[in-house]
């Protein structure tokens, strides 16, 4: 009886996990082709049916790239993003030859309230982790990093040294990007965010407000907050 009322997980969902912890654990790099329906069906002692089901879903949700006639091919999941692109704010400071650095301010695990529940898509109470982090170029602060991490998601972001990789790094590496959701606003900032950028009063603050998606849950909610005077956006892309 007790076994009955258990959960199972649907047949094609089995599918979409072992595919996706193929990609997650880097055994299955982009452009690189999956096993065919028939593999699969042969691998899972499945129908055509669910396999198609779990194939065309990845698909849909950006992991995977289908070529009539070719075959399956896990997608370039940075590509995946908003035409603002998403970059590693160390990779920004070292590109431009200069030196990044980090300090982290706050660091907690905490059960979500209603406002963050709401921006991570989950229950309240659950899990979260909320690190603030203050990244310098040339000894210089030019970003706050506020963010919330589903501790679904990434398990192990509190043990993480973010003097030494960025959570970009983290996130990245274990919670591979399906879509990306931007907000950029000027803004005057609080006192505690404009002392630890070192601006004056009347200085206004770029702030990013960004989430990210991995395998169908938000992974992770951040507010980015820049110094008007050190900081700004540009890009080019083809409509």
């Amino acid at each position: 009886m007790e076994h009955s009322r258990k959960q199972v997980a649907p047949l094609y969902q089995k599918i979409k996990d072992h595919i996706l912890n193929k990609i997650a654990s880097g055994a299955w790099q982009p452009a690189e082709r999956v096993p065919s329906e028939n593999e699969l069906v042969k691998e899972f002692d499945v129908s055509r049916m669910t396999t198609n089901r779990a194939l065309k879903e990845l698909t849909s949700e950006g992991y995977l790239v289908r070529v009539a006639g070719v075959g399956t091919f896990v997608a370039d999941l940075h590509a995946q993003s908003h035409p603002l692109e998403i970059h590693n704010i160390a990779e920004e400071i070292r590109g431009r030859g200069h030196q990044h650095s980090a300090q982290v301010l706050s660091f907690d695990q905490l059960p979500a309230t209603d406002s963050v529940a709401a921006q991570l898509n989950m229950a309240i109470g659950e899990p979260v982790f909320h690190s603030v982090i203050l990244h310098l170029e040339q000894h210089i602060p030019i970003q706050i990093e506020d963010r919330f991490v589903n501790a679904a998601v990434a398990p192990d972001y509190g043990a993480q040294d973010f003097t030494r990789i960025t959570p970009y790094d983290y996130l990245m590496r274990i919670a591979p990007l399906q879509k990306a959701e931007h907000v950029v606003k000027a803004i005057l900032p609080k006192a505690d965010v404009r002392d630890a950028l070192q601006m004056t009063a009347d200085e206004p603050c770029l702030l990013i407000k960004r989430r990210t998606w991995t395998r169908g849950k938000v992974a992770s909610s951040a507010m980015l907050y820049h110094p008007g005077s050190r900081y700004e956006l540009s890009g080019r892309f083809r409509p």
